[in-house]
């Protein structure tokens, strides 16, 4: 008997951004590209449908794997309660991870100072991370988009003040959408790409699958 291979249920964040819409439905087809025996679906915790909990009544068994950059919010409710009962083993998201920073600092044009522009999140884990990913940047300077305190702008006209000609952002993003906007408007001479677009992340949801599949055992027949 051929063994089974559990889908891949990729979950999103979610945004309204058509090119963020796109970006990432590109990187879900790159991985069905990448492993073309596997049936790799693609879900969002928000925004866009279908909705995480829509899919997987959908599906006989699954790894699921949060395109997310933190285990925040969506991660401990929206994605665990979607999955409750079905033994799903749910993989731990795409951040942290070196390949993110590795991503950013090939993307990194040569700067004055760099800003590290992420997401706000009230998680204490999750801002020990970008604190930990700034300083392996070469002591990039913290900021954030929203909720939390320092705001990119806010960082980026502070480091003009102290003489800073060229600053570069290094932007902790998956995709284009609103915070993406929020960047190019922050005053910056350069934003590095969203993660979505480079291949290296691809692997790395690959990855957060096949650990899964380690830790949890053969799969099912």
């Amino acid at each position: 008997m051929t063994s089974h291979r559990p889908t891949l249920l990729a979950v999103a964040h979610g945004t309204r951004s058509a090119t963020g819409q796109q970006q990432v439905r590109d990187l879900v087809a790159a991985v069905a590209r990448r492993r073309p025996e596997l049936d790799v679906r693609l879900s969002y915790a928000d925004v866009q449908q279908p909705r995480i909990g829509a899919v997987v009544p959908t599906v006989g068994d699954a790894v699921v794997v949060p395109l997310l950059l933190s285990a925040g919010y969506h991660v401990r409710v929206d994605i665990a309660d979607a999955v409750v009962g079905t033994g799903f083993p749910v993989t731990a998201p795409l951040g942290p991870d070196p390949v993110l920073l590795e991503s950013l600092d090939r993307h990194l044009p040569d700067a004055d100072a760099v800003v590290l522009a992420a997401a706000g999140s009230s998680d204490p884990g999750w801002l020990f991370s970008i604190t930990e990913a700034a300083s392996a940047l070469g002591n990039a300077h913290v900021a954030y988009v929203s909720g939390s305190e320092p705001k990119v702008a806010d960082v980026v006209a502070g480091l003009r003040r102290q003489g800073a000609r060229r600053i570069a952002i290094a932007a902790y993003l998956l995709a284009e959408g609103l915070f993406y906007r929020t960047l190019h408007r922050a005053g910056a001479d350069s934003v590095t790409p969203p993660f979505a677009l480079d291949p290296a992340v691809v692997s790395l949801i690959v990855r957060r699958y096949e650990s899964a599949l380690l830790t949890t055992g053969p799969a099912r027949m």
